[in-house]
């Protein structure tokens, strides 16, 4: 009697535990992979960098199985309203704009932008420095909207569709200039072979109205629910300190920010 008590327990456990798998919420995590080292694909074409292991951290904390899904920048926003992936986290800031779209979770990094260029190049950053100069950003970003709006009467803008493929165009030649975040062009650029001879140059750009409140994960409007469970998920990893471990693998600065 012992013997087949103990096999039903057994049995209903070997039922039960699939029953609570089935329960576990999947969500399409969506990114360009062209923004190392936030986010990007390994030689091995897997998802890769800071956002990509923080956002397996949020998805453990929250219980959500997630799952990466593959947009041009440009397309990100159109695809999340299309229901053809259900958060964008993409190192995306939080700007008014873009809060009319789509629902923005809270912060979980902020950082100046800057501008890039030779380490001896003679312009100033300024409508008089920059006339007639080649600027490089990723199309559709903020970095985009900021120097057309103050220099696109004086300077040709450039856009890419990769970040990565700014800086080539910055070191062959072919660009006088590039604009985007102050931390990415340090780490992703200048600290590469890639980038000697360059340095930051202008002072950093701060204003809200352009560079948003910070860097978030997106969603359509209607998910507050799921909104607030990665919210929850931000606090946590920042509280127990899962955060400041992901972040040290990157960062010898605060990413997190003020």
């Amino acid at each position: 009697m012992k013997k087949l008590i103990t096999l039903a327990a057994v049995c209903c456990s070997a039922l039960f535990v699939p029953a609570q798998a089935a329960e576990q919420q999947v969500v399409r995590l969506a990114s360009d992979f062209t923004y190392p080292p936030f986010n990007y694909k390994d030689a091995n074409g897997e998802p890769a960098g800071f956002d990509i292991e923080i956002a397996a951290e949020l998805c453990k904390e929250a219980n959500f199985k997630c799952e990466w899904t593959t947009q041009d920048w440009d397309g990100l926003i159109p695809a999340l309203l299309a229901r053809k992936s259900d958060v964008i986290m993409a190192s995306m800031r939080i700007t008014e704009e873009r809060k009319k779209r789509i629902l923005f979770t809270n912060k979980y990094y902020q950082t100046p932008a800057r501008f890039v260029a030779k380490s001896d190049a003679n312009f100033t950053i300024d409508k008089a420095g920059l006339t007639g100069k080649s600027i490089g950003v990723q199309i559709g970003t903020i970095h985009d909207n900021y120097v057309t709006e103050k220099f696109g009467d004086v300077a040709t803008i450039k856009r890419y569709k990769g970040q990565d493929e700014v800086y080539l165009d910055l070191e062959s030649g072919r660009l006088d200039a590039a604009f985007g975040n102050a931390d990415q062009l340090q780490l992703a650029f200048l600290d590469k072979p890639l980038g000697k001879g360059f340095a930051l140059t202008g002072t950093p750009v701060t204003d809200k109205a352009y560079v948003g409140e910070g860097t978030a994960l997106a969603l359509r409007k209607q998910d507050t629910k799921l909104a607030e469970a990665f919210n929850k998920a931000i606090a946590e990893i920042r509280q127990n300190g899962t955060y400041d471990k992901i972040a040290s693998k990157y960062f010898n600065f605060d990413i997190y920010g003020d």
